[in-house]
């Protein structure tokens, strides 16, 4: 599933395609995706592409009429095509552009959704509770401190509840949490001030070299791909269970933890 620095790269590279572009069509060939896509084309038909933003997981594609909410699901991405190209399967969406091209959204699953917002973002149902963004200033010791104040609930499944912070999925938050020598399974309310300003800064580190990464990939959007796919980085303990810690050589657990693989090394990251 695209993480937060997969949907940042994607941002970036429909984006330069995308500003200042007037919407000619919007070609819906199935709209049964996570919820029925709406009609959109009455809303962004001769329409002018003022920004192209994210929040979380969810990429903002902003008009003087409204906001088009995209998410790319479990399998879905977006490219940028000349209106020569053929259709594939799961070729779901097309974004017809003045200039010619086409944003094209394919995706297999269909857990991705195409939605309309006219009312101001923050006020949409699947915007509204989300909390700061990893990489903003908002996202501080002082925040993560308050927000962790009393809870039992284990510290990773903290670290990817949007309610928390956006956008740490699964693979992030067992990288950070390594880095931050801090115990997947540690009560969230439990960790001391000094090691909750080592995950935040685990955290926007980790996060801003995934998207560094990615930035290479960025011209994969005109081609028959679209996929920044996970990036060319050393995971430490993602996807390693039962292999060599890289830091002490002792070997890593991997249990199950709000279902979802959590890997770790007893060693660096005791409990306490």
């Amino acid at each position: 599933m695209p993480e937060l620095p997969e949907v940042e790269v994607t941002r970036r590279g429909v984006e330069p395609w995308l500003l200042g572009q007037n919407v000619q069509a919007l070609i819906v060939r199935n709209a049964s995706l996570r919820w029925p896509v709406p009609e959109l084309a009455q809303q962004m038909v001769g329409q002018t592409i003022k920004a192209v933003r994210r929040r979380a997981k969810y990429l903002l594609i902003d008009t003087d009429a409204g906001t088009a909410i995209v998410h790319l699901g479990m399998s879905g991405s977006l490219r940028i095509v000349s209106e020569r190209t053929e259709v594939q399967k799961h070729d779901h969406i097309d974004l017809v552009l003045g200039s010619g091209r086409i944003m094209r959204f394919n995706d297999p699953r269909r857990f991705g959704a195409w939605l309309w917002c006219q009312l101001p973002e923050q006020a949409h149902p699947l915007l509204a509770k989300l909390g700061p963004e990893p990489l903003s200033d908002a996202f501080n010791v002082d925040y993560l401190a308050a927000a962790l104040k009393g809870k039992s609930k284990a510290i990773k499944l903290c670290l990817m509840d949007n309610a928390v912070v956006v956008g740490v999925g699964n693979i992030y938050a067992n990288e950070a949490l390594f880095a931050a020598a801090i115990h997947p399974q540690t009560p969230a309310g439990k960790i001391e001030r000094e090691a909750l300003a080592q995950l935040v800064t685990a955290v926007k580190q980790i996060l801003a070299f995934a998207i560094e990464q990615g930035g290479t990939t960025l011209k994969d959007f005109t081609n028959a791909e679209g996929k920044p796919g996970y990036f060319a980085q050393k995971l430490h303990v993602y996807g390693r269970g039962g292999a060599t810690c890289n830091q002490c050589g002792a070997l890593l657990t991997e249990i199950r933890l709000g279902q979802r693989s959590t890997v770790f090394c007893g060693v660096c990251q005791p409990k306490r």
